[in-house]
């Protein structure tokens, strides 16, 4: 008997659909509906179109019954962390999200002139980024943003699908733990940072954990796509916290490396890990699944190759992955490096151009060819991440022995080699579609405990 469950896992550049079917406790899945995703630009800011992804949600509900799907159990979203939506009265939604990388670091500065560093941290722990849910909402309010004045509901990116699934409003844990505003150990919203900064704690939803039934898929929704009204569970609703949750690992001293747009390198924890080493090494306590903590640092990660490959089609070359990868390891070992989190990379208006400058201000020989740029950001992050794992290690009890590398990432062969190769850990490859197996895992611990 097979046992089928959907789940849509959007990142910052696409979407998908993906139907977890279990046979005898085997999982596979199958993709019905891929979709890009990508920022608008207007009036100065960068936003997500929140309804056009929505649509490509009840488009993929349509395309999975059509292919066959009809019998799924539920249905589960998970996403990017930190941005959000509000919502008004009648629930009405109040524009589109600002997307992260909007928000520079002069709102995260003004922050720090009411609550220090050091004591935002102690109080949370998480790792400053200058997007963090608090820095944004705090903008608002610095602003003066009429929004707020008619806000109701504040529902994280996830949070906020889910509403247009179902109609409840509620913010699942793991991407409520990415906002910087939570009590790491209470699991709860911190009134004392919303009191001192001036935020309206009145508008955040109650927090669920993972694997809670939201409600069932509305009605017309239902009909519309030709499905009953089915269950819509929060699985780990940060694609991350998916991720984490379908590394298979056993035994310990070993770390993970959810590689996409993003690198998120840590390890799970059963409490909080919140001292002075972390706080220097910047390292974040965000909500896992079943009480874990994940401790870990973001890096930039894929984005630099992301972009340098949209750099390069807007300008009428339009290569793929595999052939810039090709490219990359037919160039041989780079003579430049950058460091990846330098603000500049952050979202700059030509990567490739980016990459030149950083290298010709430091000193460096500047790339000359598509292979040698991304062999230059390949080997960045291989070298980023021996630093991040190094510090890792300072502050655990045991040294390291392993590191998991799951996601789109894992399919990155020379980046994967140098990685080991810069480490010193074996790497343990797959699966790339972690985030929507442990999406797909966290729907069906939903179905068994229902």
């Amino acid at each position: 008997m097979f046992e089928k469950y959907l789940a849509f896992d959007l990142g910052a550049s696409s979407g998908r659909a993906l139907v977890g079917i279990y046979e005898n406790e085997n999982l596979r899945l199958e993709e019905t509906h891929r979709f890009p995703n990508r920022m608008v630009h207007v009036n100065g800011h960068f936003h997500w179109d929140i309804l056009q992804l929505f649509d490509e949600i009840k488009i993929g509900l349509a395309k999975t019954v059509q292919a066959g799907h009809k019998d799924i159990r539920s249905i589960g979203v998970d996403t990017w962390g930190v941005d959000f939506g509000l919502i008004g009265r009648n629930g009405v939604l109040l524009g589109n999200p600002y997307a992260y990388r909007d928000i520079g670091e002069e709102y995260m500065d003004k922050v720090f002139e009411i609550i220090s560093r050091d004591e935002l941290y102690k109080k949370t722990g998480i790792q400053f980024m200058p997007f963090n849910s608090i820095f944004q909402l705090y903008r608002l309010v610095y602003d003066q943003n009429p929004l707020l004045d008619v806000a109701e509901k504040l529902l994280f990116t996830p949070d906020l699908l889910n509403y247009f699934l179902t109609g409840e409003m509620l913010s699942e844990y793991s991407i409520a733990s990415t906002s910087q505003l939570l009590d790491p150990w209470a699991k709860t919203w911190h009134p004392e940072l919303f009191e001192r900064l001036g935020l309206p704690i009145n508008i955040m939803a109650d927090i669920v954990e993972p694997g809670t039934k939201i409600g069932t898929l509305r009605k017309d929704i239902a009909e519309e796509a030709g499905l009953a009204q089915i269950n819509v569970v929060a699985p780990a609703s940060h694609d991350t916290a998916s991720a984490v949750a379908a590394v298979p690992a056993e035994g310990d001293n070993w770390a993970y490396l959810s590689s996409g747009t993003w690198s998120l390198l840590g390890i799970n924890s059963a409490d909080p890990i919140i001292n002075d080493a972390a706080l220097a090494n910047n390292f974040t306590n965000e909500g896992g699944v079943h009480g874990n903590i994940r401790f870990l640092k973001n890096v930039a990660g894929l984005w630099l190759i992301q972009r340098c490959k949209a750099d390069w089609a807007k300008a009428g070359e339009d290569l793929s992955f595999t052939e810039l990868a090709e490219l990359a390891e037919h160039a041989g070992p780079s003579p430049c490096c950058i460091d990846p989190d330098d603000a500049r990379f952050a979202n700059p208006t030509n990567m490739p151009q980016a990459i030149e400058d950083y290298c010709r201000e430091t000193g460096q020989s500047v790339p000359q060819t598509k292979g040698q740029f991304i062999r230059c950001a390949i080997e960045s992050l291989a070298k980023k991440y021996k630093q991040v794992l190094d510090s890792l290690g300072d502050m655990l009890p045991q040294p390291l022995k392993r590191l998991h590398i799951v996601g789109g990432g894992s399919k990155n062969e020379l980046l994967n080699r140098l990685t080991e190769e810069a480490t010193g850990l074996k790497v343990i490859t797959g699966p790339a579609e972690a985030t929507g197996m442990g999406n797909i895992i966290m729907q069906r611990e939903a179905d068994k405990h229902r």
